[in-house]
């Protein structure tokens, strides 16, 4: 057993990916003693979607730390700065980065912070050691041995998993999922026929890109869409306010149920496809079928309930149900992507932790509003597991840099970095002023005095 097993952390994080890595980052100018343990051998960001010229789809302020610290050594502009990239950035006039400059940037980001970063490490269990008062998190090695990281915290980022509809769980071994899209593409070009099921932006930014080499090798290319449109993702800026601590804090005071029901309806807020790349599918299906039609098949509100795999034909029988029609019809694709998406997922090595890992009815982590998840005590946290709790800010890379600001409040019982609360123009419950019955109050005022959203007293007039 490693020797670590004597030294008691502040912090003990779970998993390296975009959230817990910054968290590292803000981190390391404070007094906090952290460490982070990852299996993998290094950082590594959706390698198998770095389709050339793809973009992220935040901008660059979304990095690892600005939001919480504008001035921190490890932003994405103190990485082009580095790299020499930052007046071709300028001039490129893009918020939104290539998504293989966002990889390099948290990669760079990883080595500055290496001395807390302990990759090659496979968490097997999480105990709790009260004669301590700390978490004893025991790591299995490449060579196969261990060693246990002792902390007083634990933040829990061991990101989501590949999502697989329950129609295809019989041939899961045969369909390609997007995570492993550039990894298998030779394979799925060398098919007669491939179908890509989906709706979001992995699906199209994958349709794109086998539809330029659609004449080259000659395939049918299908898109299947639950969607009853191939909508784009919505981006006007009082939308985006509900990426925001007022509206994470209405979603987390509802009920299960509506929160349930709101999660299935939100989906096109930041599940969508960039504006820009739905022009682009066009054109170019608009510039290929000028020479001549394109073997193609764009198949909307259509769900795949089921397939099988017949190796007589070395293709997959799909079951296919439009929905508005209530029609079942049969398809077939020598080759499948799954553009289904991830679900969070629940570690088996909490297990020894029992009761002290809060449950919802569903089984799920029931997360608090400060993102812990042992009832209130606050030495547990989770990053990227609290979607149906607290809504679309749970994924949304830059509010990754608030969360990490809440947490370390929390753990340090200060906040090195200041928290916002207030930053939305609109009220999303109930104004407090209504429910105090005062009619005319005067609108709020946040850090900046913009006024509240209530009615102007001395105008009338509403914002």
């Amino acid at each position: 057993m490693s020797a670590t097993a004597g030294r008691i952390h502040d912090l003990v994080g779970i998993g390296i990916g975009p959230f817990n890595l910054g968290l590292a980052c803000l981190s390391e100018p404070l007094d906090v003693d952290a460490v982070f343990l990852d299996a993998a051998d290094g950082f590594r960001w959706h390698h198998g979607m770095m389709i050339e010229g793809a973009t992220i789809q935040v901008p660059f302020l979304a990095d690892l730390v600005s939001m919480a610290d504008p001035t921190s050594p490890y932003s994405f502009l103190a990485w082009l700065k580095e790299r020499g990239r930052l007046y071709p950035f300028y001039i490129r006039e893009s918020f939104y980065p290539l998504r293989a400059e966002y990889d390099a940037y948290c990669r760079w980001a990883s080595e500055r912070v290496a001395p807390a970063l302990r990759w090659g490490r496979e968490v097997v269990s999480v105990e709790f050691e009260a004669s301590d008062d700390c978490f004893a998190v025991r790591a299995r090695l490449a060579d196969g041995t261990e060693e246990v990281h002792r902390g007083r915290h634990l933040v829990l980022g061991v990101g989501t998993e590949p999502k697989v509809p329950a129609g295809l769980a019989g041939v899961a071994d045969r369909v390609v999922h997007s995570a492993d899209y550039l990894h298998r593409r030779e394979e799925l070009i060398a098919a007669p026929s491939i179908a890509i099921v989906g709706s979001g932006q992995s699906a199209a930014e994958i349709y794109r890109d086998l539809l330029e080499s659609i004449d080259e090798h000659e395939y049918r290319l299908d898109w299947i869409t639950r969607s009853p449109r191939f909508f784009p993702m919505e981006y006007t800026k009082l939308t985006l306010e509900m990426t925001s601590p007022e509206y994470t804090d209405h979603f987390h005071g509802l009920p299960l149920e509506l929160r349930e029901r709101l999660g299935r309806e939100q989906r096109g807020l930041y599940k969508g496809i960039s504006g820009d790349l739905v022009d682009d599918i066009y054109d170019t299906l608009y510039r290929k079928s000028a020479a001549r039609p394109v073997p193609t098949n764009l198949l909307t509100d259509t769900e795949l309930v089921d397939a099988t795999w017949r190796a007589d034909a070395s293709e997959f029988a799909l079951r296919l149900r439009h929905d508005q029609l209530d029609e079942t019809y049969d398809w077939s694709a020598a080759a499948v992507v799954l553009a289904t998406g991830y679900a969070p997922r629940v570690p088996a090595f909490l297990a020894p932790l029992g009761s002290l890992v809060d449950r919802d009815a569903l089984g799920r982590l029931d997360v608090a509003r400060d993102y812990s998840v042992d009832g209130g005590r606050g030495r547990i946290f989770v990053q990227n597991a609290e979607e149906h709790t607290h809504g679309l800010t749970a994924p949304d890379l830059g509010f990754g840099a608030w969360r990490n600001s809440s947490i370390l409040a929390s753990i340090l019982g200060a906040e090195p970095y200041p928290v916002e609360r207030r930053v939305a123009f609109q009220e999303f419950g109930v104004p407090a002023a209504a429910r105090a019955g005062v009619a005319d109050a005067p609108g709020r005022s946040d850090a900046s005095g913009r006024p509240g959203p209530l009615a102007d007293a001395t105008t009338g007039g509403a914002r």
